[in-house]
């Protein structure tokens, strides 16, 4: 079992992406600081598109990512942007 990246694509409400970026971080940093199998967690932020953003959070395995799936820190997460979040795509893939 090898590393696994999630790539999430957001559409998102343009006037809101600065709101939605800072919940991001926080997410981020606390997923790295209490997951250890996460791995790295980038949030892309398109320089000429502002109703656009992306995640890429890598974990160890495929069981570090299923651990993180039951994070209680994600409906709360997801509760707080549905304002901001018009569309969401998740993509799991493998890292070769």
């Amino acid at each position: 079992m090898g590393k696994v990246t999630l790539v999430v694509e957001y559409d998102v409400v343009a006037e809101r992406r600065p709101e939605l970026v800072e919940l991001l971080q926080a997410h981020a940093a606390g997923t790295m600081t209490d997951e250890e199998g996460c791995v790295g967690f980038d949030i892309l932020v398109p320089k000429e598109d502002p109703t656009r953003m992306f995640l890429a959070e890598s974990y160890r395995d495929e069981a570090a990512y299923a651990l993180h799936t039951e994070s209680p820190r994600l409906a709360p997460l997801r509760e707080s942007y549905k304002d901001m979040v018009k569309n969401r795509r998740i993509v799991l893939c493998d890292v070769v």
